[in-house]
């Protein structure tokens, strides 16, 4: 037996370093590739991928998880780089660092739960179209001018046979063996066949050179003012916003896939530190990566010791496998993001069309849309997120009904069901008929309750209206933090309670 266990922990140590080393090489094209599209020299990304992955493996909420450099912190930076030059980035990119160890430090990261179910398959659909569509300027060469056009003839067909390649490697291995990651050795094999028949094809190295030293403190060379913090600052809080809101989402997304649970606010501090190191190291910033979180996890990697080897790895081939790495053909690499974009994909939600509410639909469809053409997640889950909760709160508006009868003392009852909200004010107001009521009037709210300034407004209309005609309203079996609101608000309502018993309601300390 305890062969049998040592035995099983050595092959999960394998899992773990062949893991990371495949997330390490999956790195480096995604990291010059975003740090070529905000504006800034290849190695800054990969400096930014080794930093903060290796930070947030050692330190972050979710083991298995790989941070890096990312295409979502890319599309917001490229304009303050264009505008004020990469120093104004560094210097935002440690203010990014500062907002989220606040976020994390103020336990703010529960309110991912808050994020809708569609609004979560619409972020991840999005993001795998984005990973699809990232992947289709590797076909594209320069001509005569410059200017990129589409590959032709064999160079094209060549490309997308070792890309077919690759991706069948990584679909049938695992139902051959599971003894290597699939990936790696697609890398491997392809890799292998281009360098021994001398194919002539795209490499890593035809996109940038790699090679490097070891990153070096930089203090942010800009002048420490408020006009200048003012410019930063906006960047700043959308990085973190991004940045924090992927990664989140992700962790969820690799709890659901290993059936474990990860800490929200933990991550979030780390994601801060990561930064906030990475600003002083001349970074670009980045968040959790959900395509190379994908990889880790599917080829094993559920510890921290696979985010550690990646981000080492990573380091180690900018120091001394540059000119190994930048041999790796293009079409490798493309295949194994294709087959990341495939598995990031949910293809389970297309099944749900016609079982799910057609709002649910419709923010599924939204959120995609904006992260595919706008490539601003922070924007996508922010609409779903409003959307999902107007229509919360429209179904909920509609609920609010009212029970009417006139007692042996001749006073009318009106037993209200449902919240009284912002949503359900005038339904709640339609409700009554003050002209015709009786003098004396008790409004039940047992099976209902005061929710927010709104219904107290609301209260307030309703009690004025039976005033004017000289009648008396007693509100009854109000919950105590109902009448502590209306309590507080007694400078816009006069309110009358009724034969008020005592409630005891739930709190969090009861929980």
């Amino acid at each position: 037996m305890v062969f049998i266990e040592k035995l099983r922990q050595g092959s999960s140590l394998k899992n773990e370093i062949l893991s990371g080393l495949t997330v390490a090489l999956a790195l480096v094209p995604e990291a010059v590739a975003f740090s070529l599209m905000a504006k800034v020299s290849p190695l800054i990304g990969l400096y930014s991928a080794f930093i903060i992955g290796l930070i947030t493996a050692l330190f972050g909420g979710r083991p298995g998880m790989i941070s890096g450099a990312t295409g979502a912190i890319a599309v917001v930076i490229v304009s303050l780089v264009v505008r004020h030059g990469v120093e104004f980035l560094f210097a935002a990119v440690v203010l990014m660092g500062i907002i989220q160890i606040l976020v994390g430090v103020l336990r703010l990261g529960k309110f991912i739960r808050l994020v809708p179910h569609p609004v979560m398959f619409g972020f991840v659909n999005g993001l795998a179209i984005v990973i699809f569509m990232a992947q289709l300027d590797q076909f594209k060469v320069p001509d005569v001018d410059g200017a990129l056009q589409w590959m032709q003839g064999s160079a094209l067909w060549m490309m997308l046979g070792f890309v077919a390649l690759t991706m069948l490697i990584i679909h049938f291995l695992p139902k051959i063996t599971k003894a290597v990651p699939a990936a790696l050795t697609a890398i491997l094999v392809v890799s292998g066949i281009i360098l021994t028949l001398g194919i002539d094809t795209k490499t890593v190295g035809d996109i940038a050179s790699i090679s490097g030293g070891l990153p070096e403190f930089h203090l942010p060379m800009i002048p420490f003012t408020w006009e200048n913090i003012m410019i930063i600052l906006p960047y700043s809080l959308i990085m973190a916003s991004v940045g924090l809101i992927e990664s989140l989402l992700t962790l969820s997304v690799i709890d659901e896939m290993t059936e474990t649970r990860g800490r929200g606010n933990k991550e979030c501090i780390a994601q801060g530190t990561a930064n906030l190191v990475c600003g002083f190291f001349s970074g670009m910033g980045g968040c959790a990566m959900i395509g190379q979180s994908i990889i880790n996890v599917s080829s094993g990697g559920r510890k921290r010791l696979s985010g550690i080897v990646a981000a080492v790895g990573l380091l180690l081939i900018v120091l001394f496998g540059s000119s190994l790495i930048e041999k790796v053909p293009m079409a490798a690499l493309v295949g194994l993001m294709f087959m990341v974009a495939v598995g990031t994909f949910e293809w389970a939600s297309l099944k749900i069309f016609n079982k799910v509410p057609v709002i649910d639909v419709i923010v599924m469809i939204i959120v995609a849309g904006v992260t595919v053409f706008y490539h601003n997640l922070a924007v996508a889950v922010f609409v779903g997120v409003i959307i999902s909760a107007l229509s919360y709160a429209w179904e909920n508006a509609k609920r609010i009904r009212a029970r009417k009868y006139i007692d042996d003392e001749g006073i009318k009852h009106y037993e209200i069901y449902g919240p009284l909200f912002f949503g359900s004010v005038t339904a709640f107001q339609e409700k009554f008929d003050v002209i015709n009521d009786p003098d004396e009037v008790i409004i039940d709210f047992a099976e209902s309750r005061v929710a927010d300034h709104s219904a107290i407004e609301a209260l307030s209309k309703v009690t004025e209206r039976y005033a004017k005609q000289g009648k008396k309203v007693h509100l009854r079996h109000l919950s105590a933090d109902c009448r502590s609101l209306l309590d507080n608000a007694s400078t816009i309502i006069d309110v009358n309670y009724y034969e008020d018993p005592k409630y005891k309601v739930a709190v969090d300390e009861l929980a």
